[in-house]
């Protein structure tokens, strides 16, 4: 994927605006329609239409176990389309393999991904609920891929936290398309470090540790595979004030030699707040980034913390 190339994200159909719901309608999310369309191809998918189920149709509702639930009918009980949508999962899984994230229709006995409605035999629902059917079955293929349901996406930190997931995705599907080599691994680990400490600082001292003791005739592939997915579940966490803050501090050391004392407290000063809960984090990474312009230091502006997305998505205003 070249850097002119918008990455690729599927979405449940109706969250576009397509009235492709069981009763004609749709579900248009504005975010995604006004905003992030600027900014990602999105692959509309509707796994119920897609294995025949019409418009309108009768609506499904997941029955009986959680962990393997049926969806079957809620009028007529023998309707059963449980294994029309696991397997339209597996094909979607398989024959989409450059995504770099998904969208799913919260709530959906096909698409919702947590907490959708599973019903036991008398009628009542099941504490905690389940996973849609259709979901399950794609998100299985994909375990590290970056999924969310469109209602989250609306809390600024969910919302933060998934795009900057989705960017990570497509930079590492660059990295493998170019060639996977030791030099591309430890260069995109570097680039990603302090992203990571942000998010997880466990996942980055021990994915630290597994580079840095990488011998000489280790099996690559197999250790970049247990890299990424250990990758994208440190990225998963998401970032607090304090580790925030903590990467902050991090980075402004490489300045203490070349700011002066006024900038230094100033900064300091800047950082406590944004720990406080005062200012939002795109003001410390403001006046930092003022800072490595009049500075300009090669390893930090390699970094990606400081811009893991597009600057005009204006993610860290609100975080």
């Amino acid at each position: 994927m070249s850097s002119s190339t918008k990455p690729k994200i599927a979405i449940s159909a109706c969250l576009l605006g397509e009235n492709v719901r069981f009763n004609g309608g749709h579900k248009q999310s504005l975010l995604c329609t006004q905003t992030l369309s600027d900014y990602f191809d999105f692959v509309p998918l509707c796994p119920e239409v897609a294995i025949g189920m019409g418009i309108p149709r009768e609506p499904i509702r997941l029955v009986g176990d959680p962990a393997q639930p049926q969806a079957v009918g809620t009028v007529n009980r023998e309707l059963n389309v449980t294994q029309p949508l696991h397997d339209y999962g597996q094909q979607m899984a398989q024959a989409h393999t450059d995504l770099c994230g998904y969208i799913f229709m919260q709530k959906s006995p096909s698409c919702g991904l947590e907490r959708v409605k599973v019903y036991r035999a008398n009628g009542t629902p099941v504490d905690g609920g389940g996973r849609g059917i259709y979901a399950q079955a794609f998100c299985a293929r994909h375990p590290n891929l970056p999924v969310e349901e469109d209602g989250r996406l609306n809390d600024p930190v969910l919302r933060e936290n998934f795009l900057t997931r989705v960017f990570v995705y497509a930079s590492w599907q660059q990295l493998l398309a170019e060639g996977l080599t030791r030099h591309g691994l430890l260069t995109f680990h570097s680039r990603y470090k302090y992203l990571l400490m942000a998010h997880s600082p466990a996942h980055y001292k021990s994915l630290g540790h597994l580079l840095g003791s990488m011998g000489k005739d280790v099996d690559l592939q197999a250790l970049a595979h247990g890299y990424f997915g250990e990758l994208m579940t440190g990225l998963k966490k998401c970032a607090t004030r304090g580790t925030h803050s903590n990467v902050l501090q991090h980075i402004s050391g490489y300045l203490k030699q070349v700011i002066s004392a006024d900038d230094k407290q100033e900064m300091q000063t800047v950082i406590g707040q944004y720990r406080q809960g005062i200012v939002p984090l795109v003001v410390p990474l403001t006046l930092l980034k003022h800072h490595f312009r009049q500075h300009p230091d090669r390893y930090i502006a390699q970094q990606a913390y400081l811009q893991p997305h597009p600057e005009n998505l204006s993610l860290r205003n609100a975080i």
